[in-house]
């Protein structure tokens, strides 16, 4: 008999159905981060300085200098992730075929490109407005600014976001998740903090007033505990985020990097799940801070999917990538942060759930921590490979040749 038959029998003496997980694995998208490839560069400007609080480190060779490089490197990334996943695109991403538009008025025309490209694909896209890396963010405010006409630029980019997203919703005929996140904030201690809140609040408003067919995009907002230059206050912290999206039923985003460091992640989704309807996760590593390693199958990913599953919340919560690193192949990153992030969700899924809460139910806390601890020892590993084989993907570490051999043909050549 096979490893994986052999798990698939060990798993049933447990009470997990294998094939279920898979179906579910299966159906279950994670979105990748455009901005992996070109350390959120983004393509309208050549040289566009990185603003916000966003630093990219490394000079890794190979980086995507045009939209074209960029999707051929997200088809030879996606080729290598088992399942049908999706592309999250920043506004900054627009291709403006040398025409002078500002992000204020972009339109569908701006991403007909990378449309076609995933309607051809048949995968799903993802969006955000770019509040950052512009002349009208670089005192380091947006949404909040004291000035009504650079609030009402990003009033407006936000309500040209929301409409291009539509649009992709209807081309391809999956609902697209629109994310705002801004940079707004002070690097020492400010005195009126309301007044930037009340603004911000009302910028908001303002931008989800339009009406957008829900069914098309749903809207997020995502906050962040500090950024680089924002030390003291993050003027869309947490507390003023979780209270926007109770009272108008918006998406909250949580990125794994944007919480303090002693924070439990995994612990706060039930929590907010108890009050508003959908949650979008951001699976990143912040090491020490926000700086957005590369995903690994940590302790604190594994947390993220167990809570998730283990409170039947998948179908109300969207994963996402977030992170950037330029001091390794940037392809190589998709793969593993990726791969990584289905790992833990798929050892979620073979847990043994129903017993666990069995056991739980009873108080039989002895029960509960010995069978999840002998849980961890099972032969995951043949279950990821079989799921790997499903979808024609490269198993076990076979995948890191293939970005070998295109970063020698391809990448290498972008000097």
């Amino acid at each position: 008999m096979d490893a994986f038959n052999l798990a698939k029998e060990r798993y049933a003496e447990i009470g997990v159905d294998v094939e279920k997980v898979l179906k579910t694995l299966a159906r279950t998208p994670v979105s990748l981060q455009c901005w992996q490839g070109d350390d959120v560069g983004g393509f309208e400007r050549a040289g566009a300085e990185l603003t916000g609080g966003i630093q990219a480190t490394g000079n890794y060779p190979g980086k995507a200098r045009t939209a074209d490089e960029l999707r051929a490197d997200l088809d030879k990334a996606l080729s290598l992730i088992p399942g049908k996943n999706r592309v999250n695109l920043h506004a900054s991403y627009a291709e403006l075929n040398g025409k002078k538009v500002d992000r204020d008025a972009y339109t569908i025309a701006q991403f007909e490109n990378w449309v076609a490209w995933a309607k051809k694909r048949r995968i799903g896209l993802d969006f955000n407005p770019t509040y950052f890396s512009h002349p009208l963010s670089a005192d380091g405010f947006t949404l909040s600014h004291r000035d009504a006409g650079v609030r009402k630029f990003w009033i407006n980019h936000g309500i040209a976001c929301r409409k291009i997203a539509q649009e992709m919703g209807r081309r391809l005929g999956k609902t697209v998740i629109t994310n705002f996140w801004m940079p707004d904030g002070f690097k020492d201690t400010p005195v009126n903090r309301r007044e930037y809140r009340e603004r911000m609040e009302d910028s908001l408003d303002k931008i989800f007033a339009v009406k957008i067919d829900q069914k098309l995009n749903r809207d997020a907002v995502e906050s962040k505990l500090f950024g680089v230059g924002v030390e003291s206050c993050t003027i869309g912290s947490h507390e003023f985020y979780m209270g926007y999206t109770v009272k108008n039923k918006k998406i909250l985003c949580l990125d794994a990097g944007h919480f303090h460091p002693t924070e439990t992640l995994a612990d706060k989704i039930s929590a907010i799940l108890q009050f508003v309807p959908e949650i979008l996760l951001h699976v990143s590593r912040g090491v020490r801070w926000d700086s957005d390693h590369v995903v690994t199958l940590d302790d604190q990913t594994r947390a993220l999917m167990e809570e998730i599953v283990r409170g039947n919340y998948l179908d109300r919560v969207h994963i996402g990538m977030d992170f950037f690193d330029a001091s390794i192949n940037r392809l190589a990153c998709w793969v593993i942060g990726a791969r990584n992030t289905q790992k833990a969700l798929l050892l979620a899924l073979l847990e043994p759930a129903a017993q666990l809460r069995k056991y739980e139910a009873a108080g039989d806390y002895t029960s509960r921590l010995a069978l999840l601890e002998d849980a961890k020892v099972m032969p995951f590993g043949a279950v990821w490979d079989e799921f790997c084989k499903r979808n024609n993907v490269p198993t076990g570490h076979a995948w890191l040749a293939e970005v070998k051999a295109y970063e020698s043909d391809v990448l290498a050549k972008r000097a």
